[in-house]
């Protein structure tokens, strides 16, 4: 199984400046490639393939010296993520979707470099990167297992990362659970537990509304470009760095707990994508993160030997988990009443006993 682990860096001065160096030069290699591409089937009406584009790199480093100084597996990867952008152009094409055309990074907008194969060797709480030398990282919990490859991402904030992806990384499996659950996310609650557990929506963006802002009104009131108005900006950043960070924390923390706690877990299967077109709940929807919780829950399961499923969400909230009747109610109307079981309870509640039900019939069958 792939699994990624996250720490941060703690680089020099020197070695922040290279690092930005670098960013810059396969912004530079990003951009030429697109251009290239782009300019090919406009003028010649063909597409040029990865190898062809990679091919440039050797002819690029004539004319601009200076892409020498960057391993020459991370200028190959930045050309691999054009031909990605590209491929999945024409799949939302294909599918009918809004397909939107790969773009060119502006200043300061490419913040990553990968080290797909090699290049890189890791001694402890030290990582040597070729052409950039040792730079020490937060080591806070082991690495476990071999890893594949390397991603260094500078933050908005200016703070920087990396991530190594780990291949047959160690099971942890736990004690064996025959406890199930079914889960309803909403809004009101984050989530409604079919054991009557109710865990409530700490609604991190709204608590930080205000004084994002005031931030952003401060912001946009400098003039573009000047250090007052780059001051603001970064304030702004730091704010929605705040909230990611809070709710990263909040799914991880409750992810855990259903793995530790249960064997079977039970979601609907929802889509967010289609959720977030009601303009009136979409940032309500977003702030929750539902999709978090539930990939964490996933991977997390899969480690430690348990199950995560995921059921079709029709009618969960409108049938009884009593009788399986169905009782239409609006969205408004938050307490489930049947009017053929006399069933009363927490609309929530009730629906998340039906995903349990649908959750276990779908392990029955397989």
């Amino acid at each position: 199984m792939a699994k990624v682990f996250r720490y941060r860096l703690r680089p020099t001065k020197a070695q922040v400046t290279k690092l930005n160096e670098q960013l810059e030069l396969c912004r530079w290699v990003y951009n030429e490639t697109l251009a290239m591409r782009k300019n090919a089937f406009e003028q010649e009406g063909r597409s040029v393939s990865y190898f062809e584009s990679k091919r440039m790199l050797p002819i690029w480093k004539e004319s601009k010296p200076e892409l020498r100084s960057v391993y020459s597996q991370v200028l190959q990867d930045v050309v691999l993520r054009v031909n990605l952008a590209f491929k999945a152009f024409f799949r939302r094409v294909q599918s009918g979707e809004k397909p939107g055309y790969p773009r060119f990074k502006g200043k300061n907008r490419y913040d990553s470099i990968s080290y797909p194969q090699s290049g890189f060797s890791i001694d402890g709480d030290k990582l040597w990167l070729s052409k950039i030398g040792d730079i020490k990282f937060k080591l806070h919990r082991p690495i476990e297992g071999f890893v594949k490859r390397l991603t260094i991402h500078r933050s908005a904030t200016n703070k920087w990362y990396v991530s190594f992806l780990v291949e047959e990384s160690i099971d942890h499996v736990i004690e064996p659970s025959d406890k199930v659950v079914g889960i309803d996310v909403g809004i009101t609650n984050f989530a409604v537990l079919s054991n009557g557990e109710f865990i409530e929506n700490p609604r991190f963006l709204l608590a930080d509304e205000g004084m994002l802002k005031k931030a952003q009104s401060k912001r946009d009131k400098l003039p573009k470009g000047s250090q007052e108005r780059n001051k603001a900006n970064k304030s702004v950043n730091h704010l929605y760095e705040r909230i990611a960070n809070r709710r990263e924390d909040f799914a991880q923390q409750l992810s855990h707990m259903l793995v530790t706690s249960y064997g079977i877990i039970c979601f609907e299967d929802l889509n967010i994508k289609n959720m977030t077109q009601n303009h009136n709940l979409a940032k309500s929807i977003l702030d929750a993160s539902w999709n978090k919780l539930v990939q964490y829950t996933s991977y997390k399961a899969v480690e430690a030997g348990r199950k995560v499923v995921l059921v079709n969400p029709l009618n969960t909230s409108q049938m009884c988990s009593c009788c399986g009747q169905t009782v239409k109610k609006d969205l408004s109307v938050r307490v489930h009443s049947c009017p053929y079981c006399g069933l009363s309870m927490d609309r929530d509640l009730n629906a998340a006993k039906n995903i349990l039900r649908l959750g276990l019939q779908s392990v029955a069958k397989a």
